[in-house]
């Protein structure tokens, strides 16, 4: 599930390794695909650079903070043994805080994301956070933290780190808004240490791995019944339903979620977002990829079997699934199983139109929603 959308950001951060081999050995005898040794042109490429920093100047004045009470940093923090990269913005600090869960694994979002989560810094304050094995913290760390890898030291970071954002912030409890991979991590933070936190919100909600594949093709089958596309119903119907004995059935899938949720026009657009993303290089964009790569190798395998137990049913804060209508990636049908099964103080599903990537694609839809089920229960905390 996890690896099933290939980020545009690996196609771009490949390219950057390629560029970045290039530069540093310019006799490399092994070319590129349709490319010649010895092609690289480095005042192109310096120009090119040139470009992007006067964007990413733009950017930095179009997206500042600029209330007095406003927060905006972004740091290596220490957690659990290592530094971590953090991000901190919002335009007043004492409102309540979200700390956003990414995907993955391996897939750091504060890249790209500033142009999706500015809305959300009017009324709260948003913390971001690569997590061990992903983007900057992945580039600060490298491979020596495989043996620290899972899930549930993951999540012991994560309550590391939520510690830190309350002394720092001076917050009693923080929101956990959660996507894709990141409501693995979340659920158990919530569980282990409930005291912290106000609410759980889940997007791109995992709910059981083992079913995930065959609900998802069968959902897509009967959207492409639904709306005549001929094409993807007989693709589907060629590959049959999962699992695959090799990689061509997922991809199949894959492209056909992409399509129905918006991924393969919200995935493309994004990389401008990246390009254009201050204080950022192409280093991060390696690695952002070798993170990606580093990480679905080792989590994929050990998370691949969980279910609605192993996930738990018994929550002591309010658990919120803001799911896209429409998620073939992690199917919307199985997120409202396992919220009906859920024990909680409060426990609501909140539609939101779009895919899996519904958090991203309608970002405002999604704010909207926090600012009238969330936001009403953070006050007192903030």
């Amino acid at each position: 599930m996890f690896r099933y959308h290939i980020s545009v950001f690996s196609v771009l951060a490949a390219i950057a390794l390629s560029v970045s081999a290039q530069q540093s050995t310019p006799k490399m005898t092994t070319p590129a695909i349709n490319a010649q040794p010895n092609s690289f042109d480095e005042a192109a490429y310096r120009k090119f650079d040139e470009t992007l920093q006067f964007f990413r100047g733009r950017t930095a004045k179009d997206y500042a903070i600029t209330s007095s009470r406003g927060v905006d940093e972004a740091s290596f923090v220490p957690v659990g043994g290592i530094d971590q990269w953090v991000t901190i913005r919002g335009e007043d600090r004492n409102n309540p805080v979200i700390l956003f869960v990414h995907g993955g694994p391996g897939e750091a979002t504060n890249l790209w994301s500033l142009p999706y989560f500015f809305p959300w810094e009017t009324p709260f304050t948003v913390v971001q956070w690569d997590q061990r094995g992903a983007g900057r913290t992945f580039g600060k760390s490298g491979p020596s933290v495989a043996p620290t890898l899972t899930v549930d030291r993951m999540a012991q970071d994560g309550i590391e780190l939520t510690e830190y954002v309350c002394k720092h912030l001076g917050k009693r409890k923080i929101i956990l808004v959660a996507h894709s991979f990141g409501t693995l991590i979340a659920l158990k933070m919530v569980q282990e240490r409930p005291d912290l936190f106000v609410a759980y919100v889940g997007t791109g909600e995992v709910a059981d791995e083992t079913q995930n594949y065959v609900v998802g093709y069968k959902a897509l089958v009967k959207k492409a019944e639904a709306i005549g596309n001929r094409e993807a119903f007989d693709e589907l119907a060629s590959i049959g339903p999962p699992p695959y004995s090799s990689y061509q059935g997922y991809s199949v899938m894959r492209k056909w979620s992409n399509r129905f949720e918006h991924a393969d026009r919200f995935l493309p657009g994004t990389i401008g977002d990246a390009l254009h993303a201050p204080g950022y290089s192409v280093k991060d964009l390696n690695d952002l990829l070798e993170g990606e790569l580093f990480s679905g190798n080792i989590l994929f395998p050990k998370t691949r079997s969980q279910t609605m137990k192993d996930l738990g049913f018994k929550f002591s804060v309010p658990i919120f699934f803001f799911e896209g209508t429409e998620d073939f990636t992690t199917p919307t049908e199985l997120a409202r199983e396992y919220l009906k099964a859920i024990q909680a103080p409060r426990k609501e599903f909140v539609p939101i139109p779009g895919g899996h990537f519904a958090v991203f694609i309608n970002t405002d839809d999604f704010l909207r929603e926090l600012i009238a089920h969330v936001l009403p229960l953070a006050r007192p905390a903030a």
